[in-house]
């Protein structure tokens, strides 16, 4: 665990190098500049000087918002502090997609932290969607409280390569097979979107855990949004290209760095909850992309 807070808080390799240079250039702006409330704006609020930004959830409803700009390809970063206590049922989620509502179309690139009763661990549940068509969980446990302070949450997103990273370490790599597929979403531009909701139907132990209402509000918290990629402009941006103009499509950017490799080796030996791929009885056939090796 040292060895990973130390690495977290380092530069891992040259693309992260490259990563703190890009954030440092961007332009954060504020809320307004970047986001719109997507639903029950009275529970959303901000600290005095607008640098931090709290959704809360109530038995009657959660919050919700959303980048006013589209992107496709990039670098996608923000710092969170989850639901401190009993969380149980309580889903907070920050990830891509491509549409306003769960369409039946929409490709979609998801961080979830699911909720737990007080004293056990948060687990964070990523997934991938492409068309409409998901199904590709994986489930991590963290190496820190995620309640007690900020921690950054990224996603790195071109044609080569999905990486979530967690401070900086990198916990999961969905890879494109460079040929056209069913399974590798970079055809539709993605707004960034963070919520939070009751999900105790199945967020906690399956179901088993409800949401202890008489403890609401629950309220997680964001600051220092970072973007860096291809903005879209209709009918068709320039950056969408792959010409490694920008940092986040250039070669070392395609492929994990070699310490970057060894965090993600430690985290698929001590971290990982739940893989699909792995998960034989769901798929007798496992499907295509799991055939893909992140080391490449």
């Amino acid at each position: 665990m040292v060895r990973m807070e130390a690495k977290a808080s380092s530069s891992l390799g040259v693309i992260l190098l490259l990563v703190v240079i890009a954030e440092a250039a961007v332009s954060k702006g504020s809320f307004e500049d970047n986001f719109s409330i997507m639903w029950s704006e009275d529970h959303f609020s901000t600290s005095k000087d607008g640098q931090i930004w709290y959704l809360s959830l109530d038995k009657d409803t959660g919050c919700g918002f959303q980048t006013k700009q589209r992107y496709r390809f990039g670098w996608f970063s923000m710092k969170l502090k989850l639901v401190a206590g009993d969380s149980a049922g309580v889903v907070t989620a920050y990830y891509m997609c491509s549409e306003n509502g769960a369409g039946p179309e929409r490709d979609e690139l998801d961080f979830e932290f699911l909720g737990n009763r007080r004293g056990q661990p948060f687990l964070i549940q990523t997934n991938v969607y492409k068309n409409g068509t998901g199904g590709r969980e994986m489930r991590h446990m963290l190496w820190f409280d995620p309640t007690e302070d900020y921690h950054t949450y990224s996603i790195l997103w071109n044609n080569h390569q999905i990486v979530f990273f967690v401070d900086r370490v990198p916990i999961r790599v969905f890879k494109n097979n460079g040929k056209e597929n069913n399974f590798f979403p970079n055809e539709k531009p993605m707004y960034l979107f963070s919520s939070i909701w009751n999900a105790d139907e199945w967020a906690t132990r399956g179901g088993l855990e409800k949401t202890n209402w008489k403890l609401a509000p629950f309220v997680s918290s964001y600051k220092d949004f970072s973007v860096d990629g291809c903005q879209w402009k209709d009918p068709y941006p320039a950056c969408v290209s792959t010409t490694t103009d920008n940092w986040w499509d250039q070669y070392s950017a395609w492929h994990l760095s070699d310490d970057q490799k060894k965090d993600y080796a430690w985290v698929q030996r001590n971290l990982v909850i739940y893989d699909y791929c792995n998960d034989s009885q769901r798929y007798p056939i496992l499907p295509e992309e799991c055939s893909l090796s992140p080391w490449d």
